[in-house]
């Protein structure tokens, strides 16, 4: 594929729908069963209107002899039939874990060349020598922490649990603002370790804690990345509280509107 595809707006009925197919300059390798799936610098990167985006590989750099195929298939108003393979290594299996386009829309005919992976029924996904976590960083996703003196206080069941001056506010596309708290800043005696771990591909690998006040528990409302990814140091070890699910937060003593996300809770 040479050039950026976009379909039309108005694709299959849906004015406000968008799918966007380019090609990614990264060295990609998709690992499962100690063998390596999928080795290409000629992927394409699939991008569509309120869905994460796609690595899909030319069928030349699969690993072919290791699909076999399923009879399980699914179609997409957008983007046609799919098939689906098994992959399968030695004792490792994943079921239905490829598929592929194979009668696609006319708006995206070179589909049937190329083969998808689902990201969580693989071992491990490579962007050059680092290793990918989650879902493919999207390239025109932003992510801009800045240092900031605005006055932030966070509340939980009419407690104040962090109050700042020297927070540092995270900005990402197409998400509410984060504010990360120093420790010092942040009523520790009131935060329980949850046990709870999550990973993010631009940011790393995050550890959460609860909230504790009297009988009322916040379930990991608050969380840090203690080693963040390279490309995001200025977070390390600092403290960011669910804008969606604490009580409130004031800036410069202006309350914030709640986020509605899809970590809100009703």
């Amino acid at each position: 594929m040479a050039q950026t595809q976009t379909l039309p707006a108005g694709a299959a009925g849906a004015e406000d729908h968008w799918i966007v197919v380019e090609p990614t300059p990264r060295w990609l390798r998709v690992m499962f069963g100690g063998e390596t799936i999928a080795d290409s610098k000629r992927a394409v990167l699939f991008r569509e209107s309120g869905l994460l985006p796609i690595y899909y590989f030319p069928r030349e750099d699969v690993r072919t002899d290791l699909l076999m195929p399923s009879s399980y298939t699914s179609r997409d108003p957008y983007k046609g039939e799919a098939g689906h393979w098994t992959i399968k290594v030695a004792d490792a299996v994943a079921e239905h874990a490829a598929w592929s386009y194979v009668t696609p829309l006319p708006e995206w005919p070179d589909s049937p060349r190329y083969l998808a992976f689902y990201w969580n029924q693989m071992n491990a996904w490579y962007e050059e020598d680092d290793e990918v976590f989650v879902h493919p960083r999207d390239p025109y996703k932003r992510v801009d922490v800045m240092r900031s003196s605005r006055h932030v206080r966070v509340v939980v069941a009419g407690q104040t649990v962090a109050e700042s001056r020297q927070a540092r506010l995270l900005f990402e596309t197409g998400l509410p603002t984060r504010y990360y708290i120093p420790r010092e800043d942040v009523r520790l005696d009131l935060l329980e370790p949850s046990g709870t771990h999550t990973r993010c591909p631009y940011k790393g690998l995050a550890s959460y804690w609860h909230v504790q006040i009297g009988d009322l528990r916040g379930k990991d409302l608050v969380w840090s990345y203690p080693e963040p990814i390279p490309e995001c140091p200025k977070i390390r070890e600092l403290m960011c509280f669910f804008n969606e699910r604490v009580e409130a937060i004031y800036v410069d003593g202006e309350l914030m509107p709640k986020p509605r996300t899809k970590w809100s809770q009703d």
